[in-house]
């Protein structure tokens, strides 16, 4: 299905009835990571995901986002589908725009669910720090007066060389959007989190590290850390029989 907000195309799914949830998800995914959920909570639950901008079917926005646009694309989709007081589920960034819109007041859940979630600056290595100054380095030289104007092949072929995977994946206005997201960092916010929340986490996951779910949890008072052994970012993916008994707990 889809649904105009905005002047933007959004694809969403609307399965189930019973006990509302939204299902967010992470950086360059979509709703589609959500199935195996879907159908282990459709017999109890009304379950709606979008699928964010440039994400799945959905259209790119026409310029960069911050956290802000998403959290306000969010409510304007949760009023246009009739989805009120939801349980909120989230992964990665979809995680951290459920902590931003929590934290901010914008909705007052009755639960909230972090799967594998985005929403605090990692530290980075010394190897990390290096790559990133050099890059900041070359593309600085490479957008000087004179030089810009033949030098756009070499500046891409830069950031392949010291972007993410995800970085190089997107296009330009998802990767300027990106760096917004990458930058904000939601700590300090954690504390006016007040509804029950579930943290989900794999321990071998790099993208988010267990530390930060470890971060989260010591700030907001009312929540709960399940770790997946042997699991990654997708934990919830990759232990589907734990994750989905866990949630099918949580939420009842």
């Amino acid at each position: 299905m889809n649904i105009l907000i905005d002047g933007l195309n959004i694809e969403y799914t609307d399965t189930g009835r019973g006990i509302p949830v939204l299902l967010l998800h992470g950086w360059n995914s979509s709703y589609e990571v959500y199935r195996g959920v879907i159908s282990a909570l459709s017999d109890r639950c009304r379950l709606v995901a979008l699928n964010f901008p440039g994400c799945g079917g959905s259209d790119v926005m026409n310029k960069p986002w911050t956290l802000d646009d998403y959290c306000d694309l969010v409510l304007k989709f949760m009023k246009t589908v009739g989805l009120e007081n939801p349980v909120m589920i989230g992964h990665s960034h979809g995680g951290r725009t459920i902590l931003k819109m929590v934290s901010s007041g914008m909705v007052s859940p009755p639960k909230i669910v972090l799967l594998d979630s985005a929403g605090l600056i990692p530290k980075k290595s010394l190897k990390q720090k290096l790559k990133a100054k050099s890059f900041k380095i070359i593309k600085g030289i490479l957008t000087l007066p004179g030089i810009k104007n033949h030098s756009e092949a070499l500046l891409d072929k830069a950031r392949r060389h010291y972007g993410s995977a995800d970085y190089n994946a997107a296009p330009e206005v998802l990767r300027k959007t990106m760096v917004s997201l990458v930058n904000t960092d939601l700590r300090d916010e954690l504390y006016k989190i007040n509804c029950p929340t579930l943290l989900i986490w794999g321990d071998k996951d790099t993208a988010t590290p267990l530390s930060d779910a470890e971060i989260i949890k010591s700030r907001i008072k009312d929540s709960g850390l399940c770790v997946l052994k042997g699991a990654g970012h997708y934990s919830f993916c990759e232990k589907p029989y734990e994750a989905h008994a866990i949630l099918r707990s949580f939420i009842s």
